[in-house]
C-alpha cells in the first residue's frame, strides 16, 4: 500500500510509523463528499468536508479533493485518517487509477516508457518509480506493456512482481482489449477493415513489414473502423490484439494512409507538431482480483484541428 509523506522545504520526509489508512467498498453510486459521508457516519459533515479539502479521500488509490468527483458501486474509498495523501503531480503522467497491484496512467506525448539509448531519467518508469519510493523505499513498479514516445495515452503498470508476471505471461487474457483513435491523412476508402502481415525490426530503428511468412517477421493484425472522412484527412479507430514495436504506424502506412505527424513512417508534419495517435481504451481482468475493468481516455481535442 502506497503511504503518504509530508514535505518540509520540498524534501520527503519518512514517517516513524505507517498512517492509518483503511479501505472502504462503496455499496451506491455518487459524487465523492456525499459517499463518504455515507461511509464516515460517525464523522460530521463539517469534519468530512475538511478530510476531503485536506486530501485525505482517495478514490480506488487516488487522491481527490474535488467533492463532486463520480465515484461508481465497487469502488474503494481510501481514508486516510492520520494525514494528507501524498499527491503525485507531472506534467506529461496523470494516475488514473491505482492500488496495491496495478497502476493505469494516461500518459502525454513525448514521453518515453522506460529507458531507452542514453535517456535513462524522466521516463514513465522512473518518475513512478521515484514516486512510490517516496513513500516506501521497498515499493516496486514494473512496466508490462509500453507506448511509443510519441503515442499518448493509457498505459497500464504493476506494483508487484507477482501481478506483472501474470500479465506478462498471459497478455491476451489479462487484456482482451487496447483501442487507439487516430488522424490519418488521406480520405479512407473502406469504412472498416484490417491489415494482416509480418513485422520486423531492421536494423535503423525502424519496422519492416511483408506478406511472406517466411520473411522473419512475427504475424501482426490491426482492425480499423473509419469514425471521420475530412477533405485531407480521416479519424479512425484502431485496435489489436498482441502488439508489434510500431505495429499501428506501420500498418496505416501500407494502407497508404499513415498517421498524421509520422514523419519516420511516411506522414507528413502536421499543425499540432506531434504524432496524432492516443491509446483511448483498455479493458483489463485484474491479475489478482480477477475483476474486468476498463478506463478511457478522450482523443485529446488538438487532433480536431486536423479535421478541420
Amino acid at each position: 500500500m502506497r503511504q503518504p509523506n509530508k514535505r518540509n522545504n520540498d524534501a520527503p520526509r519518512r514517517r516513524s510509523r505507517p498512517d492509518n489508512i483503511q479501505k472502504f467498498k462503496v455499496a451506491q453510486a455518487g459524487p465523492l463528499l456525499e459517499v463518504a459521508g455515507t461511509i464516515l457516519k460517525d464523522h460530521t459533515p463539517t469534519k468530512v468536508k475538511s478530510m476531503l479539502r485536506h486530501h485525505q479521500l482517495a478514490v480506488n488509490g487516488t487522491p481527490s479533493s474535488q467533492y463532486d468527483r463520480p465515484v461508481q458501486a465497487g469502488d474503494e474509498l481510501w481514508v486516510n485518517f492520520d494525514g494528507s495523501f501524498h499527491i503525485f503531480s507531472h506534467p506529461k503522467i496523470k494516475i488514473v487509477y491505482e492500488d496495491d497491484d496495478i497502476m493505469v496512467i494516461d500518459k502525454g506525448y513525448g514521453m518515453l516508457s522506460t529507458a531507452a539509448g542514453k535517456v535513462r531519467d524522466d521516463t514513465v518508469f522512473s518518475v513512478l518509480r521515484n514516486f512510490v519510493k517516496e513513500a516506501d523505499e521497498k515499493a516496486h513498479i514494473y512496466v508490462v506493456h509500453r507506448l511509443d514516445r510519441d503515442t499518448s495515452g493509457l498505459m497500464i503498470l504493476a506494483r508487484t512482481a507477482k501481478a506483472r508476471d501474470k500479465m506478462v505471461r498471459n497478455w491476451n487474457a489479462m487484456v482482451p482489449q487496447r483501442k487507439y483513435e487516430a488522424i490519418v491523412e488521406g480520405r479512407m476508402e473502406e469504412d472498416k477493415g484490417h491489415v494482416i502481415n509480418y513485422l520486423r525490426n531492421s536494423g535503423n530503428y525502424e519496422v519492416i513489414s511483408s506478406d511472406d511468412p517466411d520473411d522473419g517477421g512475427e504475424k501482426a493484425t490491426t482492425h480499423y473502423i473509419t469514425l471521420e472522412r475530412g477533405e485531407r484527412n480521416s479519424h479512425v479507430l484502431l485496435w489489436l490484439h498482441v502488439g508489434h514495436k510500431n505495429q499501428l504506424r506501420v500498418h496505416m502506412k501500407d494502407l497508404g494512409h499513415p498517421i498524421s505527424g509520422d514523419r519516420k513512417y511516411g506522414g507528413h508534419a502536421n499543425a499540432i507538431h506531434r504524432l496524432a495517435l492516443h491509446a483511448t481504451h483498455i479493458t483489463l481482468v485484474h491479475p489478482v482480483t480477477g475483476k474486468e475493468m476498463t478506463f478511457e481516455s478522450p482523443m485529446p481535442k488538438e487532433f480536431e484541428k486536423l479535421m478541420q
